[in-house]
């Protein structure tokens, strides 16, 4: 990529080691931006992320922090301002694949989803806007075809995604007036290592290569469309919950 379009602006990304929060940083840094990578458990794989940013000619920062915790949040975001002093981007994507019936699902199980997926973007949103003032302002949420559709299991993270894009409609509308841009990505089946918590994995597979492109969503995928919301030209989008899917979700 030739183009910087991100150039000087800082960006954010809740789980960004792994999966599509990886993707996504890696195409911010391609396009200029300066990277704060957030990760929970796996601190190798963060710093492995932030190599390959730098190896882009980027600046980058990892943060270990617990997206359900408000002190950890804190933290976080002071992080941030003291590193580089703003924020451009906002991309809440952490998730907790707590993958259960309802039945089985404890009230502690369920309150720890709901925080990681639905209550965490709203907090962030709450610490990312100050720092946005006067700069760029993009809020990303990053949801999945589980907020509309039934999948085996998927109880939790389901109605965590649908509260998240819920959310990304009131956000939009109380921020658009401040200059900042609220908007959510679904995709279908992303092949990503968090499949691997699908007691029905097989199936999910097979389901994801049905899609009428013809194969398996891919982290890029979905952080290609990330980016894309962030450009300029995608300025008059508003609270919308964009579906990369290859079509996935025409057919089920």
């Amino acid at each position: 990529m030739t183009e910087k379009p991100f150039a000087g602006q800082v960006v954010l990304i809740t789980g960004a080691s792994r999966g599509i929060g990886r993707a996504t940083a890696l195409r911010f840094a391609e396009g200029g931006a300066n990277i704060v990578v957030n990760y929970l458990r796996h601190r190798t794989a963060a710093e492995e992320v932030v190599k390959e940013i730098e190896s882009r000619g980027a600046q980058a920062l990892a943060v270990r922090a617990d997206v359900s915790d408000l002190e950890a949040l804190d933290r976080l975001f002071a992080e941030t301002q003291a590193q580089f002093g703003g924020l451009d981007v906002l991309v809440s994507n952490a998730a907790l694949g707590m993958l259960r019936p309802a039945m089985e699902f404890t009230p502690k199980h369920w309150q720890k989803t709901l925080d990681i997926m639905g209550r965490a973007l709203l907090v962030c949103a709450q610490r990312a806007v100050p720092l946005m003032e006067g700069r760029w302002g993009r809020i990303i949420a990053i949801s999945s075809i589980g907020s509309v559709r039934v999948l085996p299991n998927y109880v939790g993270p389901g109605v965590a995604k649908a509260i998240l894009e819920t959310l990304t409609r009131y956000l939009a509308v109380e921020l658009a007036p401040r200059g900042i841009s609220v908007n959510a990505v679904s995709g279908g089946v992303i092949e990503t290592d968090a499949l691997d918590a699908f007691p029905n994995q097989a199936d999910m597979l097979a389901a994801g290569q049905r899609a009428p492109a013809g194969r398996l969503g891919q982290p890029d995928d979905i952080a290609a469309v990330v980016t894309l919301l962030c450009r300029p030209e995608a300025k008059w989008i508003c609270g919308q919950t964009i579906i990369a899917d290859g079509g996935y979700s025409l057919l089920v």
